[in-house]
């Protein structure tokens, strides 16, 4: 138990120095996105820019703040600001997903893990894919915000308490220090501070007296005097606590599997997957986003609470179908911190921040009564549980997601809807169209095919590339066997034996756990296991 609680507390650290190590690398390029106010007046690019800022930052507390000093400074106004919390939303959802890859060496602790991970994703992206067109249209938020922030008498309080900073801080205090002021004020569009390092230096000609001494008990740090430019040390930083936090979590799970055996295991899993009694059993779920709020607001970061719990949904300690409540909550919140952060602004910055606070509120309120309440609207678990699949059969899928979601597909977004709204409309409808046409003609293939034509039935009219990763993953199979085999042995491996014998080379087979398009032939290896029925081999 204390080495689980050990390695926990560097896992939190190493999430810290993660989220220091990528606003070093790219925090001056997300102060420069923020600057170009014709851009964020684009509700899309807004969307966009909000994404790939908490991606870069790791952070969406850092590109909140940032988003509400742009807006009680009045560069920016509370309307074109609720678009780039909805991106802040869905950046801030990358790290649970990246700490998902951690469990990539078992299967279906990858597919447990990944789904869980990814229910956070699904959950914004369908928020965001029906709240920002009515957002557009009708300016719900900006005016519910607004109403409520003139309708109480809001007076300026106390910071947001910072529980988990007080132990994490003396820690991470002694790596790196940063001057996170230097990304809002470039945002701003102060020039002077274009030059200037992000790390905190405690002395040194042309800072102000007020930099010039420690702040907080806080010292010198390992790269105080470094001759190393920002993104050099950023990138160590970040080869570092990726170190760190993979070795943490490896070692805590490994931990946790030895804790939680037996009869130990299931009675956590009957406490935490079991409903209230019978007149009750419609509130567990939220009781249990009650609880995430609660642990979200403890720990003071969404990010390392749905970090926690992922790999305790690899291990199927808790379930996918609890893990969605409670990262439901976690959402909340990580608003609710906010709204106390920006309680503590001086009076001339208060209406406008504690409006751009509650606008993340309601936004969140909003996804969980679309998403949540019956079961049946609750799509992000049965798209998480498909993405979940997917990775388990293959795994490179989940670096493909990462890469598309968080920053191709952004990107694309970001590229057409600078064109005009013309062209976003023309390219967008046609796509989101053939996505939902996509999405009927597979609900009907599963439930009801009869009443489709018959070469609608299945898609096997089109070619594989189309509508099956199986070629892909031949390919990519293959490309990294010539990295191994190839390399040694030039005459090559025997094609005969196929991509049976390619992924038992990568460690990828798994008998248990093959598929029927998968599993060989009539040219099976002496030894291999037994060709179950079509149905026993579906996981």
């Amino acid at each position: 138990v204390p080495l689980m609680f050990g390695f926990l507390y560097l896992f939190v650290c190493s999430l810290d120095v993660l989220s220091s190590a990528f606003q070093l690398a790219g925090g001056k390029v997300a102060g420069d996105i923020f600057k170009d106010n014709a851009i964020l007046s684009n509700p899309v690019a807004g969307l966009v820019v909000g994404i790939l800022v908490t991606v870069l930052v790791q952070s969406s507390s850092t590109s909140t703040s940032i988003i509400v000093s742009m807006v009680s400074s009045g560069l920016l106004e509370v309307r074109s600001a609720i678009p780039i919390i909805m991106g802040s939303n869905i950046g801030t959802s990358v790290t649970n997903t990246i700490v998902a890859l951690m469990q990539a060496g078992d299967r279906s602790e990858f597919k447990r893990a990944f789904a869980g991970a990814t229910v956070h994703d699904c959950f914004n992206w369908l928020s965001v894919l029906v709240l920002l067109p009515l957002e557009v249209v009708s300016g719900y938020l900006h005016r519910v915000t607004r109403l409520v922030v003139a309708t109480f008498n809001i007076r300026s309080g106390r910071d947001a308490p910072d529980l988990l900073k007080i132990i994490t801080e003396p820690f991470t205090k002694l790596i790196i220090q940063l001057d996170k002021s230097v990304i809002t004020g470039i945002a701003t569009g102060d020039e002077s501070l274009r030059n200037r390092s992000l790390i905190r230096v405690w002395s040194g000609p042309g800072w102000p007296q007020a930099l010039a001494q420690p702040c907080c008990g806080a010292g010198e740090h390992l790269f105080t005097d470094t001759p190393l430019p920002d993104l050099a040390v950023g990138l160590v930083l970040l080869a570092g606590s990726l170190v760190v936090l993979c070795t943490c979590l490896i070692l805590l799970v490994k931990l946790l599997n030895s804790l939680l055996k037996g009869q130990v295991a299931k009675a956590i899993q009957k406490v935490i997957n079991t409903d209230l009694p019978h007149p009750f059993s419609w509130l567990t779920g939220y009781f249990a986003m009650v609880v995430g709020a609660g642990m979200t607001f403890v720990v003071q970061s969404s990010s390392v609470f749905t970090s926690a719990i992922t790999p305790l949904i690899g291990l199927g300690v808790i379930s996918i179908e609890r893990a969605y409540p409670l990262t439901l909550g976690s959402n909340i919140g990580t608003t609710t911190t906010a709204i106390l952060a920006a309680l503590a602004s001086p009076g001339d910055k208060l209406a406008s921040s504690f409006q751009i606070a509650l606008c993340h509120f309601f936004f969140n309120i909003s996804g969980i009564l679309l998403w949540y309440p019956l079961p049946f609207t609750r799509l992000p678990i049965r798209m998480a549980k498909a993405l979940g699949e997917r990775t388990a059969k293959y795994r490179w899928f989940a670096v493909l997601y990462l890469i598309v979601c968080f920053l191709l597909l952004p990107s694309l977004i970001f590229g057409i809807s600078m064109a005009g709204w013309r062209v976003l409309v023309g390219v967008g409808a046609p796509f989101l169209g053939l996505l939902f046409f996509v999405g009927l003609v597979n609900a009907l293939q599963a439930r009801s095919p009869g009443r489709l034509p018959k070469w609608l039935q299945t898609w096997d009219f089109l070619p594989a590339w189309m509508h099956s990763l199986q070629p892909l993953d031949n390919l990519i199979t293959r490309a990294a066997l010539c990295c191994t085999d190839r390399c040694r042995s030039p005459e090559g491996w025997d094609e005969r034996e196929g991509a049976a014998r390619d992924k038992a080379r990568l460690g990828l087979d798994n008998p248990a756990l093959s598929y029927p398009e998968e599993m060989p032939g009539a040219a099976v290896r002496v030894g291999s296991p037994r060709l179950t029925p079509h149905g026993a081999t579906r996981l």
